[in-house]
């Protein structure tokens, strides 16, 4: 089965693709490819010669697809002739906790629309209404099915956590109390503020909150209603591990008390310890999504990261994500480029301070540590947008820096904010291959700034700090927004930049695995949120590592397979030896 996708916002009649595919249209005499007020159409029967024209619009805003024939009859829902395609469906299930895991854009929104009954899917008949009964007889007997006669028959009830709760202030300007208790249908906002910490932000406005505090906000006015189904979109953005371990738990429970549970969720390493079973969902992004049997949430990563779908017979990476043991790069290191010591900042009723530290050509120096206890502030400190009340630092290095919360500050296309950020230097083939083209940035040059999604804007701010002539690159939490493979892909291009221009980068995340791939030593950040931090390093990755987790309380082991870090389930055999040995990372 081969279908085309036309993504109309990169065919916009002020766009190239727009020209190019006006000036083909009709040209063959069978009108294969049309522009009709303004709007561009490319038929699914269209010739080959037309289909080849059409391949190589610019922009890449068409897609041409061919799709194994046994999805011809799992087809569930097609916007348009052109329009984005959905196969199949992940399955909500009672007393269980079911993760999706697939990079953005690929269905999941259209998945839950359908799962909710607020979107009737048509299967792949974009002509008609399809009735439920129809709808119905085209899934095989078993519980997704089960499920859907229940939204048929008598409706199900959805409570959705948003994806982007940076948005929240310009849906609602109020505190969070007058939130809370306007979405409350269980009775019961007292018992999960304190749940989720957050009855001492009651009294503020959303607009003042941290993008930790409106995460946990966003959470909890979910947990506030009352559904059938409850989805958790990207739950643990912004959280430091602490939370986003007790994220985890109560949403654990919840499926518990018998309500179904699905979470997107990027963060492999809570995924794992989070789900219960996991669907996989690949396909083109924009394009289509197929979504794949639920498989064991172990399994179904390890997949993930191979890149190869044993049952679908299918490859979704070129290459697979590898992780290393034991990396000890101090050879490859070289000389010091920035160096501080016993710096001291008071903002308010904190204070922050460091010991001494050195960062090193073509070093990356993780930074770990709980939210509020000064990483960004330091930061912030050696780019220079602040200054220190006491202390010393070697600033003589030239500073790039990607702030925490990024924004479209850029009238005009992605193509031309690069151009006016980074002149000709980001065109250049090495960093289009390493930068660029890794994080599909190269996808995006022809779309408005201001009308980028989250991960995209992410994407781009990551290119605009690499791209940059600096001796030190300062990245705050890269990986916000971004899907798991996003996640893998930026790590890599950090590192990549770093050993090919011999500069240094500081990058702060919460992303365990991110961190892992990203560093070569960490700097950890101790501490009481809001009240003090104290800055120790940097020091070997491994050694960083077993003082961060000994401060959290959790350990981690290697899968015997994929050797990517995973939780140990607390008070295990396994947790209480690595406890007990002051292995918290990584014991074998």
């Amino acid at each position: 089965m081969r279908v085309a996708v036309l993504l109309e916002d990169r065919c916009a009649p002020n766009m190239p693709a727009f020209a190019y595919l006006k000036k083909y249209a009709g040209m063959c005499g069978s009108e294969c490819i049309q522009v009709v007020d303004n709007k561009c159409k490319i038929l699914e029967t269209a010739c080959p010669v037309c289909l080849n024209r059409a391949k190589h619009c610019p922009g890449d805003a068409v897609i041409l697809i061919n799709l194994p024939e046994e999805l011809d009859s799992d087809m569930t829902h097609c916007f348009g002739e052109n329009g984005f395609r959905v196969f199949r469906l992940p399955t909500p299930r009672e007393e269980a906790v079911i993760g999706i895991l697939g990079q953005n854009g690929m269905g999941k929104s259209t998945a839950v629309q359908i799962l909710s009954g607020a979107l009737k899917p048509n299967l792949g008949d974009w002509g008609g209404e399809k009735d439920w009964d129809e709808i119905i007889e085209s899934y095989p007997k078993g519980e997704l099915r089960d499920y859907l006669e229940q939204v048929a028959v008598s409706g199900v009830k959805v409570a959705v956590k948003p994806q982007y709760v940076d948005k929240l202030p310009k849906i609602f300007d109020g505190v969070v109390s007058e939130l809370l208790n306007r979405v409350d249908e269980r009775n019961e906002v007292e018992k999960w503020a304190t749940e989720m910490g957050i009855v001492h932000l009651m009294d503020r406005k959303l607009g003042a909150l941290s993008g930790g505090e409106l995460q946990r906000v966003a959470i909890c006015a979910t947990l506030l209603k009352e559904a059938d189904v409850y989805f958790f979109d990207e739950a643990t953005s912004y959280l430091d591990i602490h939370e986003r371990m007790r994220v985890t738990k109560i949403i654990q429970e919840l499926a518990k008390m018998g309500r179904r549970v699905l979470v997107v969720e990027h963060d492999l390493a809570i995924l794992d310890v989070l789900c219960d079973q996991v669907h996989i969902v690949y396909g083109e992004r924009a394009g289509y999504g197929i979504f794949t049997p639920s498989r064991a949430t172990r399994v179904a990563i390890n997949a993930y990261l191979d890149g190869h779908l044993v049952e679908q017979n299918m490859r979704i990476r070129d290459k697979p994500i590898k992780f290393h043991t034991g990396r000890i790069r101090s050879d490859e290191i070289g000389d010091p480029i920035l160096q501080w010591g016993d710096l001291e900042k008071t903002l308010g009723e904190f204070t922050l301070k460091t010991e001494q530290g050195t960062v090193h050509s073509a070093e990356v120096v993780g930074v770990v540590g709980p939210n509020a206890t000064g990483k960004t502030t330091m930061v912030k400190m050696l780019a220079g947008q602040i200054e220190a009340d006491g202390g010393w630092t070697t600033m003589d290095a030239k500073v790039s820096y990607k702030p925490q919360h990024v924004k479209a500050n850029f009238d005009g296309t992605v193509r031309d904010w690069l151009d006016t950020e980074l002149g000709k230097a980001w065109h250049s083939g090495e960093f289009q291959s390493k930068v660029v083209r890794p994080l599909n940035v190269h996808q995006l040059l022809e779309l408005q700034a201001r009308k980028l999604s989250g991960g995209e804007l992410q994407a781009v701010w990551i290119v605009l700090c690499l791209g940059k002539d600096a001796d030190i690159y300062l990245l705050d939490e890269p990986s916000a927004h971004l899907d798991a493979n996003a996640r893998m892909e930026a790590a890599k291009a950090i590192r990549r930049t770093m050993v090919t221009k011999e500069k240094a980068a500081m990058v702060i995340d919460h992303d365990i695995y991110f961190i892992d791939i990203v560093s070569d030593s960490l700097l950890v950040f101790e501490g009481e949120g809001g009240v003090e931090g104290n800055a120790v390093g940097p020091m070997q990755l491994r050694n960083g590592m077993n003082r961060f987790l000994k401060n959290v309380g959790i350990t981690f082991r290697r899968d015997q397979d994929s050797q990517r870090p995973r939780i140990n389930k607390e008070d295990s055999r396994k947790d209480r030896e690595q406890k007990s040995s002051g292995e918290y990372f990584y014991s074998s």
